[in-house]
C-alpha cells in the first residue's frame, strides 16, 4: 500500500491508526487478517459522536437535561423536514412502529426499541445524512440512560398518543404541525426529567 500511494510506511500506519480510530477500517492480525472496511464514513462518524457524547455523560461533563436541549434542537426540524419527504411507506414504518410499542411499560425494552425506530425513521425520512449521523446518539446514548433514570415515571399512553399525532402531521404532508408536535413530545419528556431531578434536589 506504502508503494501504491507513494508514502511511506510510517505516513501509512499513521493514516491506517486515523481511520481505525474514527472506526472506518478494522485491522486484524494472523492468516486471515489484514485491514477491512468496518463502516461507512456516516456510520463512522455517527459511532465517534455517540462514543464522545457517552463518555462525556459519564464523566459528568454533560447532564441529561442538556442533551436532551440539543435533542430539540436537532430533532424538532427533523420532524419537519421528515414531513416534507415522507412516503406511504414512512407512515407505514411509523405505525408499525408504534403498534410494537402499545402495551408494553415505556421503562420495558420491548418499548423503547420500538421508539427508537419511530425516530430513526423520521430521522432517514428527513433525507439529510449528516441529520442522522449527529442525531444517532440520541439512540444509543440519550435513550438508554433516559429511561433508566425516568422510565417508570413516563405515561406510555401519553407518548403513544403523542407519536400518533407525529404520524398525523406526516400523513398528512403537514411541516409545522409535524414540527409542533415533536416539540410537545420532547417537552413532556423533558419535563418529566425536570420533576425527577428536582425532587431527588438536582439542579
Amino acid at each position: 500500500m506504502a508503494e501504491e500511494f507513494g508514502v511511506s510506511r510510517p505516513t501509512l500506519r499513521e493514516a491506517l491508526r486515523l481511520l481505525a480510530g474514527s472506526h472506518l477500517i478494522r485491522v486484524s492480525q494472523g492468516r486471515r487478517g489484514g485491514i477491512f472496511v468496518a463502516t461507512t464514513p456516516n456510520e463512522g462518524m455517527s459511532r465517534s459522536v455517540s462514543e464522545s457524547i457517552a463518555t462525556m455523560l459519564a464523566t459528568k461533563s454533560v447532564s441529561l437535561t442538556e442533551l436532551m436541549e440539543a435533542r430539540m434542537l436537532l430533532e424538532v426540524p427533523i420532524a419537519r423536514l421528515a414531513a416534507a419527504h415522507a412516503t406511504e411507506q414512512t407512515v407505514r414504518d411509523l405505525q408499525a412502529a408504534i403498534a410494537d410499542a402499545e402495551g408494553h411499560p415505556p421503562e420495558s425494552d420491548e418499548f423503547r426499541l420500538a421508539d427508537a425506530r419511530f425516530h430513526e425513521v423520521l430521522a432517514h425520512t428527513a433525507g439529510n445524512d449528516v441529520l442522522v449521523a449527529f442525531t444517532r446518539w440520541t439512540l444509543e446514548v440519550l435513550q438508554p440512560s433516559l429511561i433508566e433514570h425516568i422510565g417508570s415515571r413516563l405515561d406510555g399512553a401519553r407518548i403513544i398518543d403523542q407519536h400518533w399525532e407525529i404520524v398525523r402531521g406526516v400523513q398528512r404532508g403537514r411541516p409545522a404541525a409535524t414540527e409542533n408536535a415533536m416539540r410537545r413530545h420532547l417537552e413532556y419528556v423533558a419535563s418529566v426529567l425536570h420533576d425527577v431531578d428536582s425532587r431527588a434536589g438536582k439542579r
